[in-house]
């Protein structure tokens, strides 16, 4: 069969024959893959820059790590490989299927997963997110922070602030529910004298941040106190796209009523995950099918995963595989 498969970090993935993979336990099911898509997660992984990211076996890896595929009864589902998806068939997770709505295509099954991932389990599970509060998103732009701000509309937020460099792209976020964009690429005076005026007037409960690095140090200056009591904030980190350390001031966390955290791979309990795949990616694909939750997806053929590997996917969107 085909597949995509990657032999050292930061190569090109290659489109060759492998053998069709074998079941080595019980929770394993033989699938044939229909779509996958190609994420900043994924790339980070074939890197060695994410942090979960491992040495590929002799012989190569089969890149991706989750998408659409067919059950031996012919129904479509959502699963978790257990070693590499980027392939005509793959081992999937029992546990860890959610079956798709008839009317989802399987390039937004495929592109929706990880962009709920990224967003609902850090709104709900590490900010607690509650009807009625002001929830910012920083780095609002690219494909999961579009899907952020429609599941923060979704989960009741009274006013979702989004943040980003591409005033086009924010220009859309207001179509998808934003309520005030905030371009990043202008001097910290002006960036922290808004983020200081919207915390003066209606205080930022959540913050999702995407981006890390220079932005993040903005956005949490802009919270600093100065003695007197202040509103309970919780900034979840979810992703460092502009840089992976940043310099915070202890004066900071003791100056404002301050909760930090992430939500990633290793952040979530048990219990979490398996919500995940009971509740929520069940009703972020219905929400999808009836045209509730909008994405962009660009599909591409597997044969050509070389050429487009490294290819820039502009306004949002998701690069999809199909096969």
């Amino acid at each position: 069969m085909k597949a995509a498969v990657l032999y050292q970090k930061g190569d090109l993935p290659q489109y060759l024959d492998i053998p069709e993979p074998k079941a080595k336990a019980d929770n394993e099911v033989l699938v044939s893959v229909k779509a996958v898509a190609i994420k900043h997660f994924d790339k980070g992984r074939a890197t060695g820059k994410h942090y979960s990211s491992h040495t590929p076996m002799d012989g190569g890896r089969v890149i991706g790590g989750d998408g659409v595929c067919m059950l031996s009864d012919g129904s479509r589902v959502y699963g978790m490989a257990v070693e590499g998806m980027l392939s005509e068939q793959a081992l999937i997770e029992k546990d860890r299927i959610v079956k798709l709505p008839s009317k989802l295509s399987n390039a937004v099954g495929a592109a929706l997963p990880n962009a709920v991932i990224g967003a609902a389990m850090g709104l709900r599970f590490k900010a607690d997110i509650q009807a009625g509060e002001n929830v910012l998103i920083n780095g609002a732009t690219g494909f999961t922070g579009r899907v952020a701000v429609q599941i923060a509309k979704h989960y009741g937020a009274k006013k979702v602030i989004a943040t980003g460099r591409n005033q086009k792209s924010l220009e859309d976020l207001l179509k998808l529910g934003a309520d005030e964009v905030i371009v990043i690429d202008q001097s910290d005076e002006k960036i922290l004298t808004r983020l200081r005026e919207i915390q003066r007037d209606s205080p930022i409960d959540v913050i999702i941040d995407y981006l890390w690095g220079h932005s993040a140090e903005l956005i949490l200056a802009s919270l600093k106190g100065t003695g007197s009591f202040t509103p309970k904030t919780r900034f979840v980190s979810v992703g460092s796209m502009t840089g992976d350390l940043i310099q915070l001031s202890a004066a900071n966390l003791r100056s404002a009523d301050l909760q930090l955290t992430g939500s990633g791979l290793g952040s979530w309990s048990k219990e979490q995950i398996r919500k995940l795949f009971t509740e929520i990616l069940p009703e972020m694909y219905e929400r999808a099918a009836n045209g509730l939750l909008i994405v962009d997806t660009i599909e591409v053929k597997l044969k050509d995963i070389a050429d487009l590997w490294n290819l820039e996917v502009p306004d949002g969107r998701r690069l999809v595989v199909t096969i």
